[in-house]
């Protein structure tokens, strides 16, 4: 299936940007998402822009580093995946299993099928059928 292509909108004026903090913060959150999502490690990297084995290892130690503005967009768009999930299933363990499961509205594919493709376009892509399904658009 493919999706309307969703075109990222530019920061508006007066709207902070993640702080450095935020973006640990939001890192943390990532890691502790995909363990509930049970995504193998190379699965992780692919969703944060093939992201090398030994910076993910760190991650999940606890020892984040230097967090560019491409890894902040995507974690957010995750966050917003796992939110519009929380949304549409009332209990969480059916929205952390959707991700894995097929579905007819995706032609088969599953949640994390789309993700894997691997470009930031995916993402957003997934976000904005998620979001739609909830009626958030």
């Amino acid at each position: 299936m493919q999706f309307a292509t969703v075109q990222p909108v530019a920061p508006s004026p007066g709207v902070p940007a993640i702080t450095d903090a935020e973006a640990a913060a939001l890192a943390r959150a990532t890691v502790n998402l995909f363990r509930k999502w049970q995504l193998s490690d190379a699965e992780a990297r692919v969703l944060l822009g093939d992201m090398s084995p030994r910076t993910w290892a760190r991650w999940k130690e606890g020892n984040i580093g230097r967090i560019d503005r491409d890894l902040r967009a995507r974690m957010s768009i995750l966050m917003g995946i796992h939110k519009a999930l929380r949304y549409l299933f009332s209990d969480p363990a059916r929205g952390y299993a959707w991700i894995r499961s097929p579905s007819a509205a995706l032609d088969g594919q599953s949640g994390l099928d789309i993700l894997l493709r691997g470009e930031i376009t995916d993402l957003l892509d997934l976000r904005a059928y998620l979001d739609a399904e909830r009626g958030a658009w």
